[in-house]
Parts: C-alpha cells; structure tokens; sequence
C-alpha cells in the first residue's frame, strides 16, 4: 500500500500547515510507515492511505515520489 505523510521537518517546529511537507511510502501499515520514519526527526502530523482514484490522482502529480526508505 501506499501512505501519504504530512509532517513538519522537526519535532520542535510548531505546525503550520504552510509548512507542513508531504512524501509518499510505501508499507503494509500505518504503524510500520511510523517505524520507517522513526530514525527521522520529523513531527509526523497524518498518514493517509492512497488507494484507487485517489492514488491515480496522487500518482499524476508532479510531487508524486515514493521515498526509498
């Protein structure tokens, strides 16, 4: 499956969605997209699951690329 993670670059930045970053990761669960990104310092805010139209629509964005992780 593929998950779309809104994060913030640090855990001690405040969010504001202007400056929430997105990526895109593919996992089985959102419990192991948190254990992939975990060594990262990121203050992860939503993870999404893509799924049919909505993954086809993420997948023609430009932005669109899976993090290798």
């Amino acid at each position: 499956m593929i998950f779309k993670v809104y994060y913030q670059e640090t855990k001690v930045q405040v969010p504001v969605r202007e400056n929430t970053k997105t990526m895109y990761v593919e996992a089985e669960t959102q419990r192991e997209v948190r254990k992939k990104l975990q060594d990262r310092n990121y203050n992860i805010e939503f993870i999404q699951q893509l799924e049919g139209e909505h993954l086809e629509y993420e997948k023609a964005s430009e932005h669109f690329e899976l993090e290798q992780v």
